[in-house]
């Protein structure tokens, strides 16, 4: 799915009164906020969804797997999505065919 087929379903699902530009315009939004907090190493919590945090790496040593020379990985940052255990759940039962249910609750 494209960003682009988000806001088509999104718009579909609300409805006339809210066109696709407007759509777009707060699926865009949206993104961007979740991606400044995460940039600022902030974490974000959509319950029933899921968390968005950083994780710090250390610095190690690697293996060039050419040469099999080492080589010094520099520590860094990465963006990492966990998703809730309503998510997992959902998940689950999608891939083994059951029914989905819905409902609010769960932990992020």
């Amino acid at each position: 799915m494209t960003k682009a087929d988000l806001v088509e379903q999104v718009a579909d699902a609300i409805g006339p009164p809210v066109t696709k530009k407007a759509c777009k315009e707060v699926i865009e939004a949206f993104l961007a906020s979740v991606q400044d907090a995460v940039v600022r190493g902030e974490g974000i919590e959509l319950r029933g969804f899921g968390t968005f945090k950083v994780r710090h790496r250390k610095a190690r040593m690697a293996r060039n797997p050419g040469t099999g020379e080492p080589v010094e990985v520099p520590p860094r940052s990465v963006p990492v999505f966990q998703p809730s255990t309503l998510f997992r759940a959902r998940m689950d039962r999608g891939a083994t065919g059951g029914p989905a249910e819905g409902g609010e609750g769960g932990s992020a």
